[in-house]
């Protein structure tokens, strides 16, 4: 009990509270100096029904989605070609997947608008071997944003998967092929179910930090593909309008909470089935004994 109380402690000083402070700076008006007026209001939650913001939310959760799809199928055989290799070569490789950050992000980021520029070596590439003309525009648009957040985000995915992977006994899949199934059916039926919570936290370490992505969509996007996180820094700095922000981060929190309960609840449920699998798998031996 005691060993928990610096995590509760750590978590409420600086999730819980925060996250309440900005809850109810929602229910208030912004003030003409740029602050935070006196009074409670449900005017700033009448603004949010602005027709823009339907369209901004839900590109921001497809491209939030699709990054993390591609992301962690990319780690899948990644994760399971490196937790196969030697000792030695695990540790080489995942220090070229981590290389990257000893990059700033924003640097990275600027070397792909560069990159997917007119004047860029991957438009002059593609331009070279007819796949694209002169005139087409690889970068600000969402399917920039998509590659990009694919590229920045994919160690997070491949690192979870891996060190589960890296646990797994891959003596079964051997035992798997010996009893006649196909590769990719032991790939699927074994291996997946026993990485399946390096699964879930690369989902969900993927997920968050794209749904509240601001830096790449706003170097390689355009404006026709802003995000909710270009709304919530528009509104705190150029607009100083706090409460707005507020609300608009009200609504993120809960685009990520949600997804989040969903796979608490799906994983309390798988955990429950397989009790009462091994329960009964129990019994039915218990049985057989005393027979």
């Amino acid at each position: 009990m005691l060993t928990t109380i610096p995590s509760f402690v750590w978590l409420l000083l600086f999730f819980v509270i925060p996250t309440l402070i900005v809850f109810g700076i929602a229910f208030h008006a912004p003030s003409a100096d740029g602050g935070i007026a006196p009074g409670f209001t449900m005017e700033t939650w009448r603004s949010i029904s602005n027709p823009n913001y339907p369209a901004i939310v839900w590109r921001t959760i497809w491209i939030s989605a699709v990054t993390t799809l591609i992301c962690v199928l990319l780690s899948l055989p990644c994760a399971y070609a490196i937790a196969r290799m030697t000792v030695k070569w695990r540790a080489v490789i995942a220090g070229l997947i981590m290389l990257p950050f000893w990059t700033s992000f924003i640097v990275r980021v600027f070397a792909w608008r560069t990159l997917l520029s007119p004047e860029g070596f991957l438009q002059r590439f593609l331009v070279a071997i007819g796949i694209a003309s002169e005139d087409t525009i690889l970068n600000y648009n969402s399917g920039a944003i998509l590659v990009v957040s694919v590229y920045s985000f994919l160690p997070f995915a491949i690192m979870p998967i891996y060190t589960a992977a890296e646990k797994f006994d891959f003596s079964l899949l051997e035992a798997a092929r010996d009893l006649g199934a196909r590769s990719f059916f032991a790939f699927r039926k074994i291996f997946l179910p026993g990485v399946k919570r390096g699964v879930i936290s690369a989902i969900l370490m993927v997920f968050i930090p794209a749904i509240g992505s601001y830096v790449i969509p706003d170097l390689v996007g355009g404006q026709d593909s802003e995000l909710i996180g270009n709304k919530i820094y528009q509104r705190t700095f150029p607009d100083r309008n706090l409460p707005h922000a507020s609300a608009l981060a009200t609504i993120t929190g809960f685009s990520v909470l949600v997804p989040l309960a969903c796979v608490a609840w799906w994983m309390k449920r798988q955990d429950e089935r397989e009790e009462k699998r091994l329960a009964a798998a129990t019994e039915r031996k218990l049985r057989g004994g005393a027979a």
